[in-house]
């Protein structure tokens, strides 16, 4: 069920949900940023790094995919709004867990385990809000609002984290966040997302585990693309530290330079999806062009010049970001909105997601380089581009246009 449409869209909703997304990335790529201080004071190798890294990061992305499978048609037909409150609540309170039990490996791992639990379902719900609050042509634009909390998070996340990471600890920092989140995050959501209708009836085809062509082949590129996504995110600062030698205490620079492509793509691509309709034809185009730009650093380049490439790359892989929910909401029905971005989002990330912490991190294992490990995300662009044109083909022929 879908609310009746307002005369004006409700940008409140979505920009509350922002501030939510943004705590959350935060909370969750804090240890990405940590990583190179972890590594030194085990006195790790770059290959140690990459073999510990990969289950560290790793560890998040399977229950947080898992979870939301099961859980989002669940939350969806049980209350929207109260599962959103318990998820932030959760994970908030998981963050601020690292602070006295970091000093273990097995209590870090442990922790993203139980952190991307907490996270699930939190997308899933944000995207069951918009669809039930906002009208067709606003999609994109709506579904932008509030991950562009994710893109500020890159962009802020180093000028907030490396600096504090610097001065109290990276344990004392996730202390501090997770209780800035749950101070923020939480009044705002119980105070400006309004109650929703639960979905009325249970869907086989979103509760089960079947998919449909179309949804299979964009779990595909969605997963493509969270590879890429995830590979950069979690390997970028120790590309940066280890094999452009750019000290840790100054990666902020280079790192908000390379985020701040997205966040400007994000908004630049949902005005032209809503604008134009033609959602997959942009992605495709975008991921397409962020691959070749990530190829560029197999050249003898500069770092500001690599800097500069992966920044362009960022800002066209953001056609796809920007698109990406709303393409769910416009082939779904609103009421089957969370379920079935739970059963995307939750596929997605457990193939992307673990597949970006571990594939590069194998192949830095294997050779020791960390530009041969962020040369792999080039080929999964290709893949989202490949993919998505392909879907588009079939739709057209079905008379739908995307």
């Amino acid at each position: 069920m879908q609310l009746p449409s307002p005369k004006k869209p409700p940008w409140h909703i979505s920009l509350v949900l922002g501030v939510t997304t943004f705590v959350h990335y935060l909370d969750r790529n804090t240890l990405a940023l940590a990583l190179p201080h972890l590594a030194a004071e085990n006195h790790w190798t770059n290959a140690e790094t990459g073999y510990w890294g990969q289950y560290l990061l790793g560890a998040f992305y399977l229950t947080f995919g898992l979870f939301q499978l099961w859980l989002s048609p669940v939350a969806e037909r049980w209350n929207i709004k109260a599962t959103l409150a318990l998820s932030i609540a959760g994970f908030s309170t998981i963050t601020m867990l690292f602070y006295p039990l970091g000093g273990s490996l097995v209590a870090l791992i442990g922790l993203r385990l139980l952190l991307g639990a907490a996270e699930s379902l939190h997308m899933p719900m944000n995207s069951a809000i918009v669809s039930r609050t906002f009208p067709p042509k606003a999609l994109s634009r709506a579904n932008a609002l509030y991950v562009g909390g994710i893109l500020l998070a890159l962009l802020l996340g180093p000028l907030i984290l490396v600096p504090l990471i610097e001065k109290i600890g990276w344990r004392l920092t996730f202390a501090v966040l997770g209780l800035g989140g749950l101070l923020l995050s939480l009044p705002l959501v119980l105070r400006f997302i309004p109650p929703l209708p639960p979905s009325p009836e249970k869907s086989p085809s979103f509760s089960s585990w079947g998919l449909d062509l179309t949804l299979g082949l964009y779990i595909l590129a969605g997963s493509a693309n969270a590879f890429c996504v995830f590979g950069l995110l979690n390997w970028l600062p120790s590309y940066l530290t280890r094999s452009q030698g750019i000290p840790f205490e100054e990666l902020s620079g280079p790192l908000v330079a390379v985020f701040s492509g997205s966040l400007v793509g994000l908004f630049w691509w949902a005005w032209l999806g809503d604008r134009t309709g033609k959602r997959l034809s942009w992605a495709a185009v975008g991921l397409g062009g962020a691959g070749l730009c990530v190829s560029l650093i197999a050249l003898p380049l500069s770092p500001t010049a690599i800097v500069a490439a992966l920044t362009l790359a960022t800002f066209l892989q953001s056609s796809y970001n920007a698109q990406e929910f709303a393409t769910l909401q416009t082939l779904y029905p609103p009421h089957t909105t969370g379920a079935v971005t739970g059963k995307y989002n939750g596929l997605t990330v457990l193939l992307g997601g673990v597949g970006g912490s571990f594939i590069p991190g194998s192949i830095v294992e294997r050779t020791g380089s960390f530009q041969a490990g962020l040369l792999s995300l080039a080929a999964g662009a290709f893949l989202v581009a490949l993919t998505l044109l392909y879907l588009r083909y079939r739709l057209r022929r079905q008379g739908q246009a995307l």
